[in-house]
């Protein structure tokens, strides 16, 4: 499923001349994996972070210390703001932003393990989603992989 994804993200992007840049926290690089698997795939990925640590969302993508610590790195205002810098630190068209709990520890009030936050900001504008995905750590993170991906082929196909 996750090649299908990313070839079917990649010919949209290469048909349209655009281009996506990644920021991930819990998925680790998983989904700028997924996109360098497919082979040109340079023409239209060039960036992709991984900001795992809160500093590295500051000093990497221009995450604000006040949105970290008022929503906490797994909330819809960090993605917001990690899709955003990440898009304007690439000139990408798209730039996609990934923050959960993968486990099995990290849980807190209201975010179970399993929680995942996404963000999307393109061209129309910027769409997130929260999921809450089940399984150990691996399943967490490759089921965000599949949903990142996803998400934005259908923000890049609506665009």
């Amino acid at each position: 499923m996750t090649d299908s994804l990313a070839q079917r993200l990649g010919a949209a992007l290469s048909a349209r001349g655009q281009s996506v840049a990644t920021a991930e926290s819990c998925t680790g690089g998983m989904v700028a994996a997924a996109l360098t698997d497919i082979a040109g795939s340079s023409a239209w990925f060039g960036f992709g972070w991984v900001t795992y640590a809160n500093e590295a969302k500051q000093q990497e993508i221009a995450v604000s210390p006040v949105t970290l610590a008022t929503f906490g790195a797994v909330s819809e205002h960090t993605v917001l703001e990690m899709a955003a810098g990440a898009r304007n630190a690439s000139g990408a068209d798209f730039a996609v932003a990934i923050s959960g709990i993968a486990g099995p520890g990290g849980a807190v009030p209201g975010k179970p393990v399993g929680t995942v936050w996404f963000a999307v900001d393109g061209p129309q504008g910027c769409v997130t989603r929260c999921e809450r995905f089940e399984g150990d750590r691996a399943a967490v993170r490759a089921a965000a992989r599949d949903a990142a991906l996803a998400l934005l082929l259908e923000c890049v196909t609506a665009a």
